[in-house]
């Protein structure tokens, strides 16, 4: 891989983007609820408010033929469209919009892009799953409109944080700007929240340790490393104590890739009024689960008017995640090549599944299934290790849910998809089926 032609491809088509959209006095903009989504909101409404192009912007769960008509009632023959972390996978329903499009998306493309420009990293022979999120795209396409938003870096990191990637190649590069600017320091030690240490430990879900949600082993445990007090003011002995106790933790049952999720460089965002990444990160997927879009992105639009409501929502939604986490931990199953759970009216299965998969058994991929209403909604998730062995959890959950009627897709690493009421049982037979043959050693390495 020649990163430096790769790279220059992306800015290439970056650039025609921006060309495209500089010609427009008005920008219908769609993005996704999570973190990367809302980040990539803030990115380029910011990059619009500076070339005095107006907006008018939605944030959606997902592209479905809904928000496709929603567009069309919502939007002039003369405005145009820009769909960020999603579009790339969903060429046919976009299709049906008459204005010019243009797709700012990280995901595997599908089928032929009705879109003016297509701005994805796989298009050059990049691995979007990995190397560059919807925000680090959207970040690109920013900084050809204008050099001056690399101040607006940090979104981009806190986007790549969100979708759980690594910081080398594009990611690498766009930290690399973004330190050289002086928007984001690193400093080293846990990678996790700032606040109280025993109670940041209760109630993160990530790193999920055999003391996670329980304050009287919590206690034990720092009281047995002579640590209180705010996470962010512990001294540099402190904090390799407390790091070097966890990575002992983990090393029992958590796959490495955890690990270096858990410990290293921490990502202090200097121009974001949430400095702290991973408390932005989950701030910003609490107003996304919450569906208080305009409060995400408020905070990536640096307005403090509902921060602390925000925070106290990340708060409680982080104390529901570790709840569930021990719920769902009890309902696993295992197939032949893949745990899973199939449960109802459960919280954040994606964060169940990645738990599992992280912290549980990396040895094989985790599908958690849960019913809600009428809706049945599926995440799943792998390891680095695992896609290099072969496994596609996109492939594996848009072919399996198209077998029982419904839809899906994503990253190999992680996917999700919608299917009908009453198939979760065929759903999971098809997915375990699919992914034996992706991982064909799978039994025996186990």
């Amino acid at each position: 891989m020649n990163l430096n032609i790769e790279m220059q491809k992306l800015k290439e088509l970056a650039r025609e983007a921006a060309d495209v959209i500089e010609k427009y006095g008005h920008v219908r903009v769609i993005s996704h609820n999570d973190a990367d989504g809302l980040t990539s909101a803030g990115i380029i409404c910011q990059a619009l408010l500076r070339q005095d192009i107006r907006y008018h912007t939605s944030i959606v769960p997902r592209l479905d033929k809904s928000v496709v008509e929603m567009v069309k009632e919502t939007t002039a023959d003369d405005d145009l469209v820009i769909f960020c972390d999603m579009g790339s996978g969903q060429s046919d329903i976009i299709s049906e919009i008459k204005q010019d499009i243009v797709v700012l998306d990280h995901h595997v493309p599908v089928g032929e892009s009705p879109a003016k420009v297509l701005v994805n990293p796989h298009i050059v022979g990049i691995d979007g799953a990995m190397h560059i999120s919807g925000s680090g795209v959207t970040f690109f396409v920013a900084m050809e409109m204008e050099p001056a938003n690399v101040d607006l870096s940090g979104l981009a990191i806190a986007g790549a944080v969100g979708d759980k990637q690594i910081f080398s190649t594009l990611n690498g590069h766009i930290l690399e700007e973004a330190v050289n600017a002086e928007v984001v320091s690193i400093k080293k030690g846990l990678k996790i929240g700032d606040g109280d240490t025993a109670k940041v430990l209760e109630y993160t879900p990530e790193p999920y340790l055999d003391i996670t949600g329980d304050s009287e082993k919590i206690a034990q445990f720092l009281d047995f490393l002579g640590i209180e007090g705010n996470i962010e003011d512990l001294n540099p002995d402190q904090t390799k104590a407390l790091t070097s106790a966890i990575a002992l933790k983990l090393a029992k049952n958590a796959s490495p890739e955890a690990v270096d999720a858990a410990i290293g460089d921490v990502y202090i965002l200097n121009n974001e009024i949430v400095s702290n990444v991973y408390d932005l990160v989950a701030i910003l997927n609490t107003c996304g689960k919450a569906e208080k879009y305009g409060m995400g992105l408020s905070i990536c639009l640096k307005d403090k008017t509902h921060l602390e409501e925000a925070r106290d929502m990340a708060i409680s939604h982080q104390i529901s995640i570790v709840e569930n986490i021990k719920k769902g931990m009890d309902m696993v199953k295992e197939g032949t090549s893949i745990g899973y759970l199939i449960g109802e009216d459960m919280e954040s299965t994606g964060m169940i599944a990645s738990t599992f998969v992280r912290y549980v058994n990396p040895e094989m991929p985790f599908v958690a299934v849960n019913q809600v209403d009428e809706l049945v909604k599926v995440s799943a998730r792998g390891t680095r290790a695992l896609v290099e062995n072969g496994l596609d959890l996109s492939f594996a959950l848009r072919e399996a849910a198209k077998s029982v009627g419904g839809e899906g897709g994503g990253h190999n690493v992680a996917s999700g998809a919608s299917i009908p009421p009453g198939t979760a049982e065929q759903f999971i037979a098809k997915v375990d089926e699919i992914v034996a043959e992706q991982l064909p050693k799978q039994e025996q390495n186990e």
